[in-house]
């Protein structure tokens, strides 16, 4: 295992918030992958007041040898109450933004669409005024199932390649594939063009200048807008190697290099994740376009 280099490096908790949030969690019996994934960003994110919510179970029916979500067969169960209790949390922590994932659910005909569209209508039925942003599966590619998930009308719909095309078989469930995943964004932006599509890759597989460039051509094509970039840390040893350690200055790299490319936002660095201070990038990149229109 290779030795971690000084610039990762994830804060120790400080702020009665993180003990707060990990209350509100349990009392409502919600998961969030910020726990989940072992996240490096979740003592930030969580004393800012700010979680990734995790819906439909903590068990995924994939295996990613980069992910530490557990793998399990969940029998098509579901907690009937996480919506209203996704709301409600919500409700409390008084988000303005909030973000929602999900494992894979392949044991359910619609992958779970329809359990994520109504979690989507209870929040924003509680609470009016916030931004909805999901990181969603593929649903193997099931487009009535994508349907139903952007006739929800979140603000921003992500689906992640996680690296490039070359190293998805090796990286990703044989289940998930590139085009597959390419396919997902492309036809988000079909049935609603309205709604902004974000992706994330992460760095360190052992990718090249080369396919890096083009996965991120690839989004482009299909008008992905938003795209984070980030370093993949291996999350136990039963995980993937880490090849590489991308210094900070390459990760500056790619983040002009995909604004070229005419990404609304782009965020890159050795700590980030597809979900890291959403709320923040998204509001403030909005408030500047609202001004420069006037």
């Amino acid at each position: 295992m290779k030795k971690k280099p000084k610039w990762i490096k994830a804060k120790l908790p400080t702020k009665k918030e993180y003990g707060k949030m990990r209350r509100l969690l349990k009392h409502q019996n919600l998961h969030t992958v910020c726990e989940e994934a072992f996240c490096p960003n979740c003592t930030e994110c969580w004393e800012s007041g700010t979680a990734t919510f995790l819906l439909m179970g903590p068990y995924c029916t994939r295996y990613c040898k980069f992910c530490d979500v557990r793998t399990r067969n969940p029998h098509k169960y579901l907690d009937t109450k996480e919506p209203e209790n996704l709301a409600q949390a919500v409700k409390e922590l008084r988000l303005k933004y909030v973000v929602l994932t999900s494992v894979t659910r392949d044991d359910l005909i619609d992958g779970g669409a329809g359990h994520l569209s109504q979690c989507i209508k209870n929040v924003r039925q509680k609470n009016p005024e916030v931004i909805i942003e999901i990181l969603i599966p593929d649903f193997q590619g099931n487009l009535d199932a994508l349907l139903t998930l952007v006739e929800s009308k979140p603000d921003v719909i992500g689906h992640n390649i996680e690296t490039t095309e070359a190293l998805t078989p090796i990286v990703r469930d044989k289940r998930a594939s590139f085009k597959q995943s390419i396919y997902v964004l492309e036809n988000i932006k079909k049935l609603n063009p309205q709604i902004l599509t974000k992706s994330s890759i992460m760095l360190g597989f052992g990718e090249s200048e080369g396919q890096i460039l083009a996965a991120l051509l690839e989004l482009r094509r299909v008008r992905v807008d938003i795209v984070t970039l980030g370093q993949y840390l291996q999350p136990s040893r039963k995980h993937l190697d880490v090849v590489d350690y991308i210094e900070p200055e390459k990760f500056e790299y790619w983040e002009k290099e995909a604004i070229k490319m005419g990404f609304l936002y782009v965020v890159s660095g050795p700590l980030v994740r597809s979900s890291y201070r959403a709320g923040e990038f998204y509001i403030e990149n909005v408030l500047k376009k609202s001004v420069m229109a006037k």
